[in-house]
């Protein structure tokens, strides 16, 4: 048995199971209109199987606001999965649905005010894209060429920099963004871990975003990276193909481990 076997094997035979899973590049391939990302059809079938198991909850940990992230992720009122958006600053629970979450007049305010500057700033540029989001905005940039996101990014940080020098600042594939929230995917995840009473996690991600969460992980979770590059998962796998065969050994697993 190899170490990556032994992870898997350890951390499918645990009393109470959360699979925190991002959604772009981890699940869904990444595509240059956002709104239009869809899990492959090999992911959908090993989220919902893992999502039927007892002892078992599956969750959806995004940068994504919560409205969007139901969308691409055909998330219904009936679905048991549970939802972690805009970084952990939105929760949706199955059964109870969306939880409140603080607003603050002054920062959603200015949240408007940037969005409509930066969208206006950008205007000229082909291929950029400005995301209005929650709490904050989102500087798209796929379809743009070198020096058009070089523009975009350079007038967007100096526009929250004079404006809102106190939001935070992530980039991911070919996005800038700002928000006036600070919570992070790995406070996402602790939050679903005692929401839940998980005793491990797994979480995937595929960004930069996602390393927040997989450097944060505790002895006996296990952390899986999608791709290439550095990261402090314990597993790496090549695609989300290589992500959905872990999965549908962790289902395997608990349901051999439950007989």
């Amino acid at each position: 048995m190899t170490a990556a076997d032994a992870a898997i094997e350890a951390v499918s035979t645990t009393a109470v199971l959360l699979v925190a899973l991002d959604f772009d590049g981890t699940l869904s391939p990444l595509v240059d209109d956002p709104m239009t990302a869809r899990m492959t059809p090999r992911a959908r079938a090993a989220v919902d199987a893992l999502a039927a198991l007892p002892d078992t909850v599956v969750a959806l940990v995004s940068g994504r606001s919560l409205g969007h992230l139901r969308e691409i992720a055909e998330h219904d009122d009936a679905s048991p999965i549970w939802l972690a958006a805009s970084h952990g600053a939105q929760f949706w629970t199955p059964g109870a649905g969306e939880e409140p979450a603080p607003d603050d007049a002054d920062d959603l305010a200015l949240r408007d005010r940037l969005q409509s500057t930066i969208s206006g700033g950008v205007d000229h540029l082909d291929g950029v894209w400005i995301e209005p989001k929650e709490f904050g905005v989102g500087v798209h940039t796929r379809r743009a060429d070198a020096a058009a996101t070089e523009e975009a990014r350079g007038l967007a940080d100096r526009l929250v920099a004079e404006e809102a020098p106190d939001w935070r600042r992530r980039t991911g594939h070919d996005i800038l963004e700002f928000a006036f929230r600070h919570e992070g995917k790995d406070s996402a995840v602790e939050h679903l871990r005692e929401r839940i009473g998980a005793t491990a996690v797994i979480f995937a991600g595929d960004d930069v975003t996602d390393e927040d969460a997989l450097g944060a992980l505790a002895s006996g979770d296990l952390g899986i990276h999608v791709g290439s590059g550095e990261t402090a998962a314990t597993l790496k796998v090549a695609d989300i193909d290589g992500l959905v065969d872990v999965l549908e050994a962790v289902a395997h697993q608990r349901v051999a481990h439950a007989q």
